[in-house]
Parts: C-alpha cells; structure tokens; sequence
C-alpha cells in the first residue's frame, strides 16, 4: 500500500521553461529519486514558454515505514492513519533531497537567473491542518504570500459530519524561487 503527496510549482516568467534551469530538472523528462520512505518523482504536466508547471510527487511506502519502525507508535494507528497520504515532513524531505540545489539559490546554467524575482504558484494538496483556514492564514500572510485556501467536507454524502481537517493551499508571489 502506498501514499502519494503531491506539490506543483507554476511560473508564467518570460520564458516559463526557465523553471527547468531553477530546480535543475529537464521539463522533458521524468527523473525520479529513491528516498528512505518511498520515492519522489519530479515531471513536469505542462512546459512552454508562457507557462510552465514542476510537480513533485511523492509515493510514501505506508508498509515499510511501519515494518522498519518510521510509522506511528501504537499497532493500530501503524496501519489506519492519515500520514502516507498527507503534507508532512515528509515532504520538507523530499524538497531538500530533490531540489537542494534551487533551494540553496544555485544555478550554476544562469546564475543572475536565480537572483531574479519572478511569478510564482506554489499548490500543496492535502495538508493537514487542525486549525483550521486562519491557522494556514496565520503562518503564511506575514511571509507576503498571496493564498487560496480550499477545504473540502469529511463527506460529501454527509454534510452535517463538516469540515475536513484537509486542505488545498496555493501560496502565490513574486520572488526568487529559492
């Protein structure tokens, strides 16, 4: 049984195909990277010169995590929980293996390329949060982020359990990526 993350990145800066250059990933390709909980793959959905998307998707190993001992504490929680499937540290992880170069503000290709601030969108999807909207409102508006934040209900075929613990960010600006 495996978990999935996902995490694009969109640029419209003139040309969008620079994205390449900044996380050091072709947007012909796909690449993947072994990591100790599973495996990331980095591809792009779309690339042309107006606008270009980088997804970084994570498939979380939810069985070896528990048999090599990363998982949850108690027995039942190792196999019925939430975290394969989530926004976690897993994540962060990824994100530092994968595009550790970008991160650090390296390219080596077009250096000036990664000092220059330039149209970003950031879509995290399912990212736990059990405080809620203002909670994710809260810890990314001081950093100059635009947001949309997108909860969903438990169930839609029951309304009246509410709202989800789960949402959709997208985290827009201006900057440079790292």
């Amino acid at each position: 049984m495996n978990g999935f993350m996902l995490l694009t990145i969109t640029t419209t800066h003139q040309p969008a195909t620079d994205l390449g250059f900044l996380l050091h990933k072709h947007p012909d390709r796909l690449q993947s990277f072994p990591l100790s909980f599973g495996q990331a793959h980095v591809f792009y959905p779309s690339a042309d010169e107006d606008s270009c998307t980088a997804a970084l998707l994570l498939n979380i190993d939810a069985v070896g995590l528990v048999r090599t001992g990363r998982g949850q504490e108690a027995v039942t929680d190792q196999y019925v929980n939430d975290r394969p499937y989530t926004v976690s540290s897993f994540m962060s992880v990824a994100l530092a293996q994968v595009f550790g170069t970008a991160l650090a503000g390296r390219c080596t290709a077009r250096p000036e390329l990664a000092l220059t601030p330039i149209a970003l969108q950031a879509t995290l999807a399912v990212l736990p949060c059990n405080g809620g909207a203002s909670l994710i409102r809260r810890l990314f508006q001081p950093l100059g982020y635009t947001m949309s934040i997108e909860g969903t209900l438990l169930d839609d075929h029951f309304p009246e359990w509410g709202n989800s613990p789960y949402y959709t960010v997208t985290l827009t600006a201006t900057l440079p990526l790292h």
